[in-house]
């Protein structure tokens, strides 16, 4: 009679190593779907984030409609910020606090010169309440009195100077008072050497003094100054060859009304603002485009 002991005893291995080999399949499944549901946790949290970065995008372009460069933009400016009885070109500094808050409590937003310039060659969009803030000059009391005002509403503003005048003339800014502005939110350009009428200039005079200008402003500055204000207004083709020559990317004259490309890129109107303005008239200026067109 043939013995069962060992049967027995290989049946009980069999069984063992099933049970073995059935306890890892399940370990292994079991790593397979942690794995599977962790990945998985991985993408829905990627995706939650996407959609998150999306609806604060979507808020933020409501918040701020954006405005494309087919458009306008007020450029203001001013010169003076005191007061002369009878001078047009002094505004009081009550007054220009008075346009700032106007500004402020309407939504405004102040774009720098570079702004401006990638709005109408790079089409890079801007708040559609959007305003560029401008002196010509460079009085001094843009610096005591338009500079305070301009930091308590956190506005961005570009002085056009006259560099002959900086350090030369009492009632003009220096080149520290300059370097203070530049440095915080008050670009320094130019405004040519002497303030000369450049369209009754030569070429190379009129060459001369855009280039000696933005030389001495870049040695102060530190950085490049793109950007020009015509005295008076005044240019010809040889101005704005001159400008293009001379490093510039963008010149403004004192027509009006709004900036836009289609004025030309060293051709910019601006809206003058002037001391007889009651904020009737600067509402309007700012509000409409063609306020020079009689009704």
């Amino acid at each position: 009679m043939l013995s069962t002991k060992p049967f027995k005893m290989n049946l009980i291995l069999f069984f063992f190593i099933f049970l073995m080999i059935s306890t890892g399949c399940l370990k292994t499944n079991n790593m397979e779907t942690s794995t599977y549901t962790n990945n998985n946790a991985q993408v829905i949290y990627n995706n939650t984030q996407v959609i998150n970065k999306e609806l604060q995008d979507s808020t933020l372009k409501v918040e701020k409609p954006l405005i494309y460069n087919d458009k306008g933009i007020p450029v203001l400016m001013y010169h003076s910020i005191n007061y002369e009885k009878g001078n047009e070109l002094m505004v009081p500094k009550e007054n220009f606090r008075e346009q700032m808050n106007y500004l402020k409590d309407n939504g405004y937003t102040t774009l720098t010169l570079n702004e401006l310039y990638n709005f109408f060659l790079n089409n890079k969009p801007v708040p559609e309440k959007s305003v560029v803030i401008t002196f010509d000059d460079g009085y001094k009391d843009n610096y005591t009195n338009a500079y305070p005002i301009l930091k308590e509403f956190n506005f961005k503003a570009v002085v056009f100077v006259i560099t002959n005048n900086m350090n030369n003339h009492k009632n003009f800014i220096t080149s520290e008072q300059a370097l203070e502005l530049d440095n915080n939110g008050i670009e320094i350009q130019s405004h040519t050497v002497n303030h000369e009428r450049l369209s009754t200039l030569d070429y190379n005079s009129q060459l001369k003094t855009l280039k000696e200008s933005k030389r001495f402003l870049e040695n102060l500055l530190h950085r490049e100054v793109s950007y020009i204000a015509y005295p008076y207004g005044a240019f010809n083709n040889s101005t704005i060859k001159a400008a293009e020559e001379a490093g510039y990317k963008m010149a403004f004259t004192t027509a009006g009304t709004w900036s836009d490309k289609s004025d030309g890129l060293y051709t910019l109107d601006r809206v003058y603002i002037s001391s007889k303005f009651d904020m009737n008239e600067f509402h309007r200026r700012l509000t409409n485009r063609n306020y020079k067109q009689k009704n």
